[in-house]
């Protein structure tokens, strides 16, 4: 395995302990987005130095929510949009009449 490769395992790794009731899957799923924003790559055609650098975007992300006030409560915030893009309709969203 190359440098960046166990660069890339081991910020996945970092990443992944910091949300840990989140699935494999769903990381995977979450960082190809993130790739598709930040990069404007899909998960299949992302450089490894630029997965590299979503992962540690996003470690940054979730280490400043961990750091945020244990006191603060976010209202919830409903999607209009899945992961492939594509518009969704929820039946209810939280806090609308």
């Amino acid at each position: 395995m190359s440098n960046i490769q166990e660069e890339a395992v081991a910020a996945l790794a970092e990443v992944w302990s910091l949300s840990p009731d989140v699935r494999l899957g769903q990381l995977m799923a979450h960082l190809g987005f993130l790739g598709e924003i930040h990069v404007g790559k899909s998960l299949g055609d992302i450089e490894n130095d630029e997965l590299i650098a979503v992962l540690y975007r996003h470690r940054t992300e979730l280490k400043a929510r961990l750091a945020g006030s244990a006191d603060e409560v976010d209202e919830p915030v409903a999607a209009t949009t899945s992961v492939s893009g594509s518009a969704i309709q929820p039946d209810h969203i939280p806090g609308s009449p």
